[in-house]
C-alpha cells in the first residue's frame, strides 16, 4: 500500500522526521491555516498535525483520509467522534516527555522557591554592590526538603515529577479523582491537597470536567505561600482568578508554561504580569532536543504500524 502523507505544521517540531517507508508522496508544510487544510489534505490518506485543528466539517470533505497522526500527546485538536463515524484512525504520542516536563517543573519550582528572579534583578540593579556585608537577604528563600507537593494527574508526567520530589525529600500527595486509579498510589481529596500543599503541580488533560479546575475558590484555599505550577494545559486554570491571586496575595507565586490561547495575542493579561513571583515560559516544557527526536521517531512509527495493519498508540 502506498499513499499520500501530509504534515500540516512541520515547523512545530524541531527534529529530524524520516519519510514513512510506504509513502509515495510525503509533503511537509511549515504552517497551515484553517482555510488551507482542505486543499492541503485533498487526496491524502494520512494527516500529521500537532496543533492544526481537524474538525467534523473539514473531515467530512476528506473521504480519502484514513489516519491522523497527532504529533503530541494531547489530541483535543482532532474531532474524535467525527473520526469514529468516518472510520479514521487516530494515534498520538506516548511517554516521550517523561524526563523533560518534570525537569521543567522543577526548574520553575526552584526559581520561585528560592526567589532567583528577584535576586537576579537586585544584582542587575546594583544592590549587591552596595551591601554592607558579603550578601543580602531581601527575599525569602525556601527549602524543598520537608515541604509538600500536591500533584493533579498521576500519569507518567505526574509520577515523574513525584520521583524528583522524593529525591528532594518532599512529601507527595496525588489528588483523588473520579477516573481510573493507578495501583500503588494513595489518593488524597483535592480539598485537602489545596490546604496542605506548599506547591501544586498540574499534570492532567484538558477536558470539559477539568476546564477551570483551579479557579478563585481553589486558589483561596491554598496557602498564602504556596506555588502553582502548570505545565499541562492553560485551560485548567482560570487566568483572571490567577492574576487576582497574585495581586492580592492568595498564593505565593506561580510558574506557567501554557496559556488558554496559544500563541497568545498581544495584550493577553498574563503577558502583562511583571512580578518576580510569576514565571511564564512559551510552552517549551516538552521541548528538549532528546524528547523531540523521540517524538518524531514515534510519530512515523505510529504511521508505519498503522499501514502494516498493527496500529499502535491509538486514540480511536
Amino acid at each position: 500500500m502506498s499513499g499520500r502523507v501530509v504534515f500540516l505544521d512541520r515547523a512545530s517540531l524541531k527534529a529530524r522526521v524520516r519519510t514513512p517507508d510506504f509513502s509515495d508522496s510525503y509533503i511537509e508544510h511549515d504552517q497551515t491555516t484553517t482555510a488551507q487544510v482542505l486543499e492541503r489534505l485533498h487526496g491524502a490518506q494520512v494527516a500529521i498535525t500537532n496543533k492544526v485543528p481537524l474538525r467534523a466539517e473539514t473531515l467530512r470533505q476528506l473521504p480519502d483520509l484514513k489516519m491522523i497522526a497527532v504529533a503530541a500527546t494531547g489530541y483535543d485538536v482532532v474531532d474524535i467522534p467525527a473520526c469514529q463515524a468516518q472510520g479514521i484512525r487516530v494515534a498520538n504520542i506516548r511517554n516521550y516527555a517523561v524526563h523533560t516536563v518534570p525537569e521543567h517543573v522543577f526548574a520553575l519550582i526552584l526559581a520561585l522557591r528560592r526567589n532567583l528572579l528577584a535576586y537576579r534583578q537586585d544584582v542587575e540593579n546594583g544592590v549587591w554592590q552596595t551591601s554592607p556585608q558579603f550578601c543580602f537577604f531581601d527575599h525569602p528563600i525556601g527549602d524543598l526538603f520537608g515541604s509538600t507537593l500536591g500533584i493533579i494527574g498521576e500519569g507518567v508526567l505526574g509520577q515523574g515529577t513525584a520521583r524528583i520530589a522524593t529525591g528532594f525529600g518532599m512529601k507527595v500527595l496525588f489528588a483523588k479523582h473520579d477516573g481510573p486509579r493507578h495501583e500503588g498510589i494513595t489518593y488524597t481529596p483535592l480539598e485537602e491537597i489545596l490546604e496542605q500543599a506548599d506547591i501544586l503541580s498540574l499534570h492532567c488533560p484538558l477536558t470539559t470536567s477539568t476546564r477551570n479546575l483551579i479557579g478563585e475558590k481553589e486558589l483561596r484555599r491554598m496557602k498564602p505561600t504556596a506555588l502553582l505550577i502548570n505545565t499541562a494545559r492553560g485551560g485548567l486554570v482560570d487566568e483572571a482568578a490567577l492574576i487576582r491571586a497574585l495581586d492580592e496575595g492568595w498564593i505565593g507565586g506561580a510558574g506557567f508554561d501554557v496559556l488558554t490561547t496559544e500563541p497568545p495575542t498581544q495584550g493577553h493579561p498574563l503577558l502583562e504580569v511583571r512580578r518576580s513571583n510569576f514565571i511564564l515560559t512559551p510552552h517549551v516544557a516538552w521541548a528538549s532536543d532528546g524528547a523531540m527526536q523521540f517524538l518524531a521517531d514515534q510519530l512515523i512509527d505510529n504511521i508505519e504500524a498503522w499501514q502494516r495493519g498493527t496500529p499502535q498508540n491509538l486514540v480511536v
